[in-house]
């Protein structure tokens, strides 16, 4: 029984480490999706995002400017992408792709300039966890019995003793929420998406929605990667999104490209690498094996559910203003 609620722990400790970068990427992507654009270079952009955030996390003490700073580095991205695909109507899988390949060298160059090496040291300090003096003081001052609720590895402890970018990712679902269902851009947003023409001949400025959205969804999966290298690693190295991006994407189609379904597609894709983080640790079948677990899933998300996503109907088409 102590083993299975140990094991239980584990796995909600990896989702709540696992799911927020991947939901920081598959909001932005909802906000490019649903403006008509195809994003696949989120995952370029998460990187970007996790390599300034470490790179300035060297030099600057205050990590949440940093964080914001990853955020921008993935907008610059975005807005490349947003030129190449809304203005110059360039093919939206093929910009996407370069900018996945760009980030990455880029990023590794930059490195290499910098520390000698395509890993970063370790940042000066990490994104805090803002309940942790709460639950000190509560372990220490409660009576024993209510003081085990917060003991080290409790329940408790592993959903509110967590780092402040978890917190910002899941009330961020709420907001985008918001802004799509709630609000005049959100309504022109989803217009944009679905009958870009009918939404020009409103006086709705089809290319400025669409860049709006593609920057913003760069700046999100900046902030994704962000929270990787200054909370959950500390670091960068090239390999540390290791398909995020994609697995975002994924998790947006299964949501349906809603916010509310994103969220719950991030917390599906998390709780399998919480499962591969315990299974690996238990098990005699191949470490390679256990680590294709979260992939796997992407790919029976993608053949399920891919065909009965509601996909925007000018999603992927360029938009050519009538004269």
């Amino acid at each position: 029984m102590n083993e299975l609620i140990s094991n239980l722990g584990i796995i909600l400790n990896a989702t709540l480490m696992y799911t927020p970068p991947l939901l920081y990427a598959a909001l932005g992507s909802c906000f490019s999706e649903k403006s008509g654009v195809v994003n696949i270079g989120i995952e370029g952009m998460i990187v970007f995002g996790g390599f300034m955030g470490a790179l300035l996390g060297n030099f600057i003490a205050n990590p949440w400017i940093c964080f914001l700073c990853g955020g921008l580095a993935g907008a610059l991205l975005a807005l490349l992408h947003a030129f190449a695909t809304v203005s110059c109507r360039a093919d939206q899988t093929i910009s996407g792709t370069a900018i996945n390949f760009l980030a990455t060298g880029f990023s590794v160059f930059i490195c290499y300039l910098t520390f000698k090496t395509s890993e970063t040291p370790p940042v000066i300090e990490k994104l805090p966890r803002i309940f942790n003096g709460a639950f000190i003081w509560l372990r220490e001052n409660l009576p024993e019995g209510a003081a085990k609720l917060f003991a080290q590895n409790s329940f408790l402890d592993l959903v509110f003793n967590t780092y402040a970018s978890t917190y910002l990712a899941f009330v961020l679902v709420a907001v985008v929420w918001f802004v799509f269902y709630r609000t005049r851009f959100g309504l022109r947003l989803r217009a944009v998406g679905e009958h870009p023409r009918a939404a020009d001949t409103l006086g709705v400025n089809v290319y400025l929605v669409r860049y709006l959205c593609v920057i913003f969804s760069g700046f999100l999966a900046g902030l994704g990667g962000a929270s990787i290298t200054l909370a959950t690693v500390s670091a960068f190295r090239p390999s540390i999104v290791a398909g995020q991006g994609f697995i975002a994407i994924a998790a947006v189609i299964f949501g349906k490209f809603k916010p509310q379904g994103a969220l719950l597609g991030c917390i599906l894709f998390g709780f399998c690498n919480g499962l591969r983080v315990v299974v690996g640790s238990n098990s005699v079948i191949p470490v390679n094996l256990i680590s294709m677990i979260p992939y796997v899933v992407t790919i029976l998300t993608l053949v399920l559910f891919v065909g009965r996503a509601q996909v925007p109907a000018a999603n992927g088409k360029p938009y050519i203003k009538s004269k």
